[in-house]
Parts: structure tokens; C-alpha cells; sequence
């Protein structure tokens, strides 16, 4: 998985049943993650809301601090 803002690559656990298909997303809101593998968006952000998400297990990482700093961000979110 590509972290596009970051452009770093993640090692992640996926189980899809659906995936979102980019074009039909709104202008407020961009993919922040990409899939390597099947070029499917695995991470979405709004431009103005404090949103985000991500289309993985991020508590199921392949190490014990791979996703910390998604769960980093969401606690500075609910700060704000």
C-alpha cells in the first residue's frame, strides 16, 4: 500500500468485499492511500472536515508500530 503524502510504502492486512470507486468521490475529499497491488483506494481524507479513513487493519499490522501514526493523528483530530 502506498501512503501517498508520505510516499511510503505500508505492508498491511486487507480483507476486501468492496472498494471505492475514486472518481465517484466528491471535491472535498482525496485519496491518501493506494494499493499497490490492485491500484484500489485504501485511504480517504476530507478537505475541510476533521475526517479520515482508511481501508485496512490498521491495528493488524505487520509490526507493532506500523500504523501508529494513523492512531496519532485521529487523537490530534478530537484535540482539535
Amino acid at each position: 500500500m502506498r501512503h501517498l503524502a508520505e510516499r511510503a510504502r505500508e505492508i498491511t492486512s486487507q480483507n476486501h468485499g468492496f472498494s471505492v470507486d475514486p472518481d465517484s468521490l466528491p471535491g472535498d475529499v482525496e485519496v491518501t492511500h493506494i494499493n499497490l497491488n490492485d491500484q484500489t483506494v485504501e485511504g480517504l481524507r476530507h478537505k475541510n472536515l476533521a475526517a479520515f479513513s482508511v481501508q485496512y487493519h490498521p491495528e493488524a499490522g505487520p509490526g507493532p508500530h506500523d500504523a501508529t501514526y494513523l492512531f496519532d493523528e485521529f487523537v490530534d483530530l478530537m484535540k482539535r
